[in-house]
């Protein structure tokens, strides 16, 4: 059964900020949850949806990526990375307020994000993009110390908490009626005190690196996507998750064919004889050549479909097709002998009714007549 719309599930529209889409999720997840709905399979079910539905639209990629994939885009995934991210459907009651009402008014307890994504371009042929392959990537990026291990601090002795915001990395200030938190200016908003700093990293808790990687790239990606690999990125801050690296591809133009989509396309070209015989012609493919009937009487620019000799696609089982442009080369270098030849194949048209041999000519050419008889009126 085909998944509901997560706009439609946090009954919000497609343009809804984020807080309207954290309003919106509080509303429905206090309305649904277990704890309120005891035994209640309807609610649970509900509620299941509704987490679902707020932990993709809350998410800037995910988001993107179901705008443009729809629900597609969370069923694939690589050599033991997410394609794209998974989702959780268990929440403790508590948590809703704690994260929405937070995130809303911003009085929650300090909370280190995760590290910086990185975005790594790899350049592919087309073979490659089509049928899948293994790299190795070599990134530069900020690691966890060796020595702290992230502590930021010499080994044998610990960070403190701060003593101006006991560890919370936030002061709270009022204000009226109001309390107004803000970063605590001791500690910028860390919540600890590094009394003796780690000298390989002198303090950072982080280090530069180059990280080796061997990625396997799916098969059917195309130019401009972009692979998602989790906790690839950078160290987060204060033993946080580090952040994810993305992929992003480059698929080099190839001599022979150009990709649409899932379809190939390539141009074919033939001699005059043959497009007006007929005959067969050998037609490459990226899995070896094939034979392509041509049928007598072809004009130049006819498409023909292969079907099936395109590219599988990475977000379903369909196959594309390959598209020959027929291409009628008119030849050159004629000796005299040739150029008799054409000589008495063009009297003959002359001599029989030459619009059945060259029709379309001759549509063309009364229709020039006819529009400068029009324009002499």
């Amino acid at each position: 059964m085909a998944k509901k719309d997560y706009y439609e599930i946090l009954n919000i529209s497609r343009s809804a900020t984020d807080r309207e889409i954290k309003r919106a999720y509080k509303r429905l997840a206090v309305k649904y949850h277990p704890d309120r709905n005891k035994n209640s399979k309807i609610s649970e079910k509900k509620f299941k949806e509704i987490k679902e539905a707020y932990e993709i639209l809350i998410n800037p990629q995910k988001r993107a990526n179901y705008d443009q994939y729809g629900h597609s885009t969370f069923e694939e995934n690589t050599s033991g990375h997410d394609f794209h991210e998974s989702f959780t459907t268990s929440t403790d009651f508590g948590d809703i307020f704690g994260d929405v009402f937070g995130d809303i008014f911003g009085n929650r307890k300090k909370k280190y994000k995760k590290g910086s994504d990185l975005e790594y371009e790899i350049t592919l042929n087309l073979e490659e993009a089509v049928k899948g392959t293994k790299k190795e990537i070599h990134i530069p990026s900020f690691q966890r110390c060796d020595s702290c291990h992230g502590t930021k601090a010499q080994v044998g002795t610990q960070p403190e908490n701060c003593n101006t915001c006991h560890g919370t990395g936030n002061i709270h200030m009022r204000k009226g009626f109001f309390t107004v938190q803000q970063t605590c200016p001791s500690c910028r908003g860390h919540g600890i005190f590094i009394k003796n700093p780690c000298i390989l990293c002198n303090g950072l808790g982080k280090i530069k690196k180059i990280k080796k990687l061997a990625i396997k790239i799916p098969p059917g990606v195309d130019n401009n996507d972009r692979i998602k690999l989790n906790n690839e990125g950078e160290v987060g801050e204060n033993g946080s998750n580090p952040g994810d690296l993305y992929i992003l591809i480059k698929v080099k133009k190839h001599n022979i064919f150009k990709r649409k989509n899932n379809n190939l396309y390539c141009e074919i070209p033939i001699s005059f004889p043959m497009a007006a015989l007929g005959g067969e012609v050998k037609v490459p493919t990226l899995n070896g050549k094939i034979k392509l009937k041509i049928p007598e009487e072809t004009q130049s620019g006819k498409l023909f479909r292969v079907k099936g000799k395109g590219v599988k696609s990475i977000r379903s089982s369909l196959t594309g097709d390959l598209l020959c442009k027929i291409v009628v080369e008119t030849p050159i270098n004629l000796n005299a002998y040739q150029k008799n030849l054409l000589n008495e194949f063009k009297n003959s048209l002359k001599s029989h009714r030459q619009e059945k041999n060259n029709p379309r000519s001759k549509r063309f050419f009364d229709g020039v007549k006819k529009f400068f008889d029009n324009l002499t009126r």
